[in-house]
């Protein structure tokens, strides 16, 4: 009988420790999160906005620009606004920050990207008086000097009143 329970406990214990370390790795497996975003609508004129999808980036880290030169090997942020019957882009998405060029002389590729920060907007245009919300998501990828992270996806649902 004393085997029996000395046996039960000692399972008990390979439980629990197992449990702590399935726990702990997981924990540190958690992919850095370096990249915060902000949505936000700005009115500039009557039935006019400014919508602004701001990145703030920790220090060490970019994103990349929109627009890569031919010999790019970097994974371009893309914005994208879901159709809304009551409201028309007016224009492109727009970058706003300090635009980096950098060339990465073991692969030969020039890649323009963002630290910091950068602001991406889109003018917008209210078709009615209606009160509406622009939906959409950003796609990007974050890297450092070292690594890059898998591509990423946010949504997003920012009113327009």
């Amino acid at each position: 009988m004393r085997i029996f329970v000395i046996q039960i406990r000692s399972m008990k214990t390979l439980l629990v420790v197992c449990t702590a370390l399935f726990i702990s790795v997981l924990s540190s497996a958690q992919a850095p999160n370096p990249v915060s975003w902000t949505f936000s609508a700005k009115k500039t004129a009557d039935k006019t906005y400014e919508l602004h999808l701001t990145a703030s980036i920790k220090s060490g880290w970019h994103i990349y620009s929109q627009n890569q030169p031919g010999d790019a090997i970097a994974y371009p942020t893309s914005v994208t606004i879901n159709n809304n019957p009551l409201v028309k882009l007016d224009g492109k998405v727009k970058e706003v920050g300090k635009l980096e060029k950098y060339k990465d002389e073991t692969v030969g590729a020039t890649n323009h990207q963002y630290s910091n920060q950068v602001d991406f907007v889109q003018v917008v245009k209210i078709k009615s008086t209606a009160k509406t919300n622009l939906t959409g998501n950003v796609e990007f990828q974050t890297c450092d000097d070292k690594k890059c992270l898998p591509p990423k996806t946010i949504t997003f649902n920012v009113a327009l009143n």
